[in-house]
Order: structure tokens, then C-alpha cells, then sequence
């Protein structure tokens, strides 16, 4: 799998210290952006003496982050939201001193303070003079690290910045982003083909008029990205919404509920997975009138007809893929869901309460999964974060259906 798949949309925060090799750290994230990550750059206050925080803005589209008290970002505890963002803390270059503070625990600026406040894995790639990293001081600092599982990256030998020769050299950006994609790897679901549904259908009335809801594709947009980084080939059949797709996946763009069915049953061939997060409305207008129609009755009668039943359709088929549906309820969340699950005969459901700021047109949500003799319930958080856990669920439960239906 090529690193535009293996990176596309992970969150890395590349930290920069200071050290001449500092410019190098410009040409990886550059590299990195290219295949398709989100990468933060923070700087050390050393490192602006090497290279300038306008330069990392320019490649990555994101401000420089340096300060760790800044009023801009600490309102809202903005150190700590960065460490929950990064899915890689990478720093490049990694000076004598870094590694010495990291080694201490210290966390006297913003990049050491986010390398002891996130869970994400933390990469160093050295860079000094040969003397240096051949210190005592320097070799018990490593071994350290290296003990607590942080990933040491180098360093290379050879001719260096003060004219030394011997070991201390950064490695390469272009080696550098090969490990980067060779640690995310596949994922979880690499080599499996899913098709997700997101957003509302659009089931005309007229020319200019249509039943819709609300739905604002934001879940499903989610879902499809953390499928994608967890390494599955992704096919994204979507309504109208005002969202971009995600890099590398697959949009098929519709309107109606049967467009949508049409567009669902083409790509479920061979699929291994299908996740029904669209909005799919229920019914549709019996005639769609040729042009708009005048407001000259106090009363107008549409007769409306069932639209078909995707999800139940995909998961009756001879060779289904893995079935998870959504279910947005205002009462009677548990019970409702769980008779939809089994209605529609699918694996799993991951059901969620509308009305009053929850479920539709908002960032954030919360979940409740169920399948066959299990539940898992998903506090409220941003749609990105719940995608990425409900995904993880699927991937559990897909293995241990794999398991069930082939003991070897």
C-alpha cells in the first residue's frame, strides 16, 4: 500500500528543535502533506533561529504552534486538545538537549509538554555533532527512551554540518516519511473494500420543490475517513451535502432514495462491508409534477409511496457484506434500535437520540452500538473522534465474526 493511503488524513504533529538540520524537517512536512496527512508543525523557541515559522505555514496551510501559554489557543485548554489531536508526535530534528528533557519528563515549553500529555506514539529522529551523540549522557538518555517505547529514527553517518564525519546525520525526509507510513502500516482493515451512505436523499415534488431532512452528511463523511485510515478501499454513496470527501475516497454523488439504492447495489459487489449512515427518506411523492406547482388551493394533498428498504436489501443478499445501519430515534432509544436491527436482519446498529441539538446538524454526538449479545455505549464527542471509535467496534466485531465462521 502506497504512503498516500497509509497517511491519507492522519493527524501527525511534527515537532522541530533547534539544530541546522531544522531546514530537513521543511522538505518532511512537505512530503508528508503530499501524501495526504494533516501535519501541525511546533516549534521550539531554538529552532526559529534555524528556519522561520512562516516557511512549516506555508507547506502545512496551519499556523506554527510554539508558545505553550497562548492566549489565542489556552482558553480553551488548547495544549491539551493538541495532544488528543495527534495521532504521531514526530520531532525533527531531535537535539542532544530535546532528547535530555524528554528523557527528565520536563515540560517547559509546548512541544515537550504535548510529548508527556499525548497517548499518540512519539518519534525522534537525532540529529548533533558525532561527539555529542556519542556522549555517555547522549547514549543513556536513548537507551532510556528507547525503554519506555519511544521510537528512535537514526541517526544517519557521514559528512556533517561542522565538518565532522561519523554518526549524528538526520536521516533522509524521504526515509523518514517511509517509516512514518511503515508505523500506521495497512490498518486494521487493510485489503477490505467498504461502501458507506451518507447524507439526506432529495425526493423531488416539482421542478423546483423537495422532501428532504436534515441530515448534514457529517457522520457518515467521518465514518468513510476512518474506514480509509484504517486502510479499507473506500466507496462513499452520498445526497447532497456541503462537504468535501475525504482524499482517497470514492464519492458516488446522488439525489433521490432510488438513485441511491441503484448506486448502493453496483458497488456492494465484493464488498466486505457496508455501513448505512445516510438519511435515506422514507417516502417519496407518487407523481413529480412537470412544472412548479401555484399556490392557488388552501390545501394541498401529495399521495406518497414507500421508497425501498436499502439496508435490508444489502444485508439479504446470497454473499452480504458485514451489515451495521444507524438508527435516529426521539424515544425509546434501546428498544427501538434493537427491533430495527433485527427487522433488517443486519449485524450491528449504532443508534442515536435527535431533537433538541442532538443527533443532526451538529458536531459532535453520541452513540449506542448494539449486536447480536453485545452493546457498547459511545459518550458524546466530535463526530471525527465517534467515527474513529464506532470503526474500531466494526473492526472488532468483523474479526470475531471471521473467527466464528472459520475456527482454524
Amino acid at each position: 500500500m502506497s504512503n498516500h493511503f497509509r497517511l491519507c488524513a492522519r493527524r501527525i504533529l511534527l515537532g522541530v528543535t533547534g539544530g541546522i538540520a531544522a531546514y530537513k524537517a521543511a522538505e518532511l512536512a512537505r512530503l508528508l502533506v503530499r501524501a495526504g496527512a494533516e501535519v501541525q508543525v511546533v516549534m521550539t523557541e531554538a529552532a526559529g533561529a534555524f528556519i522561520g515559522e512562516l516557511t512549516f505555514q506555508a507547506i502545512t496551510g496551519r499556523p506554527v504552534r510554539q508558545a505553550l501559554f497562548d492566549p489565542t489557543h489556552e482558553a480553551a485548554m488548547g495544549h491539551i486538545e493538541l495532544a488528543r489531536w495527534a495521532e504521531l508526535i514526530l520531532v525533527v530534528p531531535a537535539s542532544a538537549d530535546f532528547l535530555a528533557r524528554l528523557h527528565a519528563g520536563l515540560a517547559d515549553d509546548l512541544l515537550s509538554t504535548l510529548c508527556l500529555a499525548s497517548e499518540a506514539p512519539l518519534a525522534v529522529a537525532p540529529a548533533m555533532n558525532q561527539n555529542m551523540w556519542r556522549h555517555p549522557a547522549t547514549t543513556a538518555n536513548v537507551e532510556a527512551l528507547c525503554a519506555r517505547g519511544v521510537r528512535v529514527w537514526g541517526p544517519a553517518e557521514g559528512e556533517q554540518a561542522c565538518g565532522d564525519q561519523g554518526p549524528g546525520r538526520l536521516l533522509e525526509p524521504a526515509e523518514l516519511l517511509a517509516r512514518v507510513g511503515e508505523l500506521f502500516g495497512r490498518g486494521r482493515l487493510g485489503g477490505r473494500k467498504a461502501v458507506v451512505t451518507a447524507g439526506p436523499t432529495r425526493e423531488p415534488l416539482d421542478p423546483v420543490r423537495f422532501l428532504g431532512n436534515r441530515s448534514s452528511g457529517k457522520m457518515g463523511y467521518a465514518v468513510a475517513e476512518a474506514l480509509l485510515r484504517e486502510g479499507a478501499e473506500v466507496i462513499l454513496v452520498s445526497g447532497p451535502v456541503s462537504l468535501a470527501a475525504p482524499p482517497g475516497v470514492r464519492l458516488v454523488p446522488v439525489e433521490t432514495a432510488l438513485a441511491m439504492r441503484e448506486a448502493v447495489l453496483e458497488a456492494v459487489a465484493g464488498a466486505d462491508l457496508f455501513v448505512a449512515c445516510a438519511a435515506v427518506a422514507d417516502y417519496r411523492p407518487r407523481e413529480v409534477a412537470d412544472h412548479k406547482i401555484k399556490k392557488t388551493e388552501e390545501t394541498l394533498q401529495v399521495g406518497l409511496v414507500k421508497n425501498p428498504d436499502i439496508l435490508r436489501e444489502v444485508a439479504a443478499l446470497p454473499d452480504r457484506p458485514f451489515c451495521v445501519g444507524f438508527a435516529a430515534e426521539t424515544e425509546a432509544l434501546a428498544g427501538q434500535a434493537e427491533a430495527k436491527r433485527q427487522a433488517k436482519g443486519i449485524d450491528m446498529i449504532a443508534a442515536n437520540q435527535v431533537g433538541e441539538g442532538e443527533g443532526f446538524e451538529v458536531d459532535d454526538n453520541a452513540l449506542l452500538v448494539l449486536w447480536e449479545g453485545g452493546r457498547l455505549e459511545l459518550p458524546r464527542q466530535p463526530k471525527t473522534r465517534l467515527a474513529e471509535r464506532l470503526v474500531s467496534v466494526i473492526a472488532e466485531r468483523m474479526d470475531a465474526q471471521a473467527t466464528i465462521e472459520d475456527p482454524r
